[in-house]
């Protein structure tokens, strides 16, 4: 078994290495600690587009070479930004894999903004945003998390408000970039076929001397408690009406939020936890055989995701053509009534955990997985909540999943929404 090693350079980077001898090749993460639960009205979703800019171009790399390079060399290149992270990485044959180490120190500073390709990435990202308005669960989820969230910035998309994509200038951007990439807000990962030793060299020679950034002392904002349930309804186009029900559950370092996982993979079957939550359906789960079997739904999903403060857990089924979200809702709350008042069985137990381990599993098994893992965890909680996962998933009793249920699938703790096609009025 591959030990993780951290440490942190003088500049306040923190950087964890695991060797992985399985094949011959390499993951490297760059993580920074800001996200969309960063940002506030005026500039939402000024973290994803940063992220895109970061792809235009630096005077050591300029536009499009960077890309090219690492096809080169048969690597895969990529980013990413969800509510607590933005996050760059490669994937390259391990003697290449010093070519990403260049590339992302050099962005870490180098970035350029040109106001001409801030501009062409304006058009996209608002295509982006538009693309996303034509999924009804997009926007159920928009309305529903709004709904939920009346102070966090978690009740924002990443992806922004149209009214700040418009406004947002070039140096809104840029500054939001010399704020937060700073190797003090920064997490360096490595996982793969390299000596750690010599790995932790490559890391202090490329970004060793880049200087630690000043960070904001914001306020942190809290959610106050929920005192009863919302709900709100959106019509709009299609002929397919959704159901999301969503209830406020603690971050991933509460000792609830294993039990949590557990109850979500009783309910609906073991989620990948990939990087945006999820998972294909578990035709045995609980609201599977309630909502689907029973031709009320003809899908239902569960989505509970690590976060740094209070999110949600999530259900959303998709209404068969003859029913209506009322009476999916109806069968839904019969469901989470009974995991409020027995216990699941030891079988139902067992079972859960099962497929809760082979998901985790299976999303963690690449060194590029890994790698992902490690780094978000450590934005998150600390890497070793990942090393740690399987065992505090195996701890988890039918007593815990009870006590999670009574806790956190209150009708008071919900927030709920239907999305209902209009030419059905």
């Amino acid at each position: 078994m591959s030990t993780t090693i951290k440490t942190t350079l003088d500049n306040g980077l923190t950087v964890l290495l695991r060797d992985v001898h399985t094949a011959p090749v390499a993951s490297f993460w760059v993580w920074y600690r800001v996200g969309s639960g960063k940002e506030h009205v005026g500039i939402t979703g000024i973290s994803h587009w940063v992220e895109h800019m970061l792809f235009k171009g630096t005077p050591r790399w300029p536009k499009g070479t960077a890309d090219k390079a690492i096809s080169r060399e048969g690597g895969m290149w990529n980013g990413a930004t969800w509510y607590d992270f933005t996050t760059y990485y490669a994937t390259l044959p391990a003697e290449k894999i010093e070519l990403e180490l260049e590339i992302e120190a050099d962005r870490m500073t180098g970035a350029l903004f040109e106001p001409k390709e801030v501009e062409a990435e304006r058009t996209v990202i608002i295509s982006e945003r538009q693309g996303a308005e034509n999924d009804p669960l997009f926007l159920l989820s928009e309305e529903v998390m709004g709904a939920a969230f009346r102070v966090h910035p978690y009740g924002h998309e990443t992806l922004g408000h149209m009214c700040d994509l418009q406004g947002m200038t070039r140096d809104d951007l840029y500054r939001h970039y010399r704020t937060y990439y700073v190797p003090n807000n920064a997490v360096a990962v490595a996982v793969g076929d390299f000596e750690p030793e010599r790995m932790l060299e490559l890391i202090r020679k490329h970004f060793g001397s880049i200087p630690a950034g000043e960070l904001p002392n914001a306020p942190h904002p809290t959610e106050p408690p929920q005192r009863g349930e919302r709900r709100v309804m959106l019509e709009g186009e299609g002929n397919t009406a959704y159901l999301t029900v969503v209830f406020h559950t603690p971050p991933a370092t509460h000792p609830d939020f294993h039990p949590l996982v557990v109850l979500d993979t009783v309910l609906t079957g073991a989620s990948g936890m990939t990087l945006f939550g999820g998972g294909g359906t578990n035709k045995s789960s609980r609201l599977y055989r309630a909502l689907v079997d029973t031709e009320l739904a003809t899908q239902v999903s569960g989505s509970l995701v690590p976060t740094v403060d209070p999110f949600v857990y999530s259900i959303t089924a998709t209404v068969r053509a003859e029913h209506t979200p009322a009476e999916v809702e109806e069968r839904l709350r019969e469901e989470l009534e009974k995991a409020r008042s027995e216990p699941i069985t030891e079988e139902e137990l067992n079972k859960a955990i099962k497929q809760a381990k082979a998901q985790f599993a299976y999303s963690s098994e690449s060194v590029t997985g890994q790698a992902f893992w490690l780094g978000w965890s450590e934005i998150f909680a600390e890497y070793t909540w990942f090393e740690q996962y399987l065992d505090r998933l195996s701890a988890v009793t039918p007593e815990d999943v009870l006590r999670v249920a009574q806790e956190y699938l209150r009708r008071s703790n919900s927030t709920v929404g239907w999305y209902v096609p209009r030419n059905e009025h």
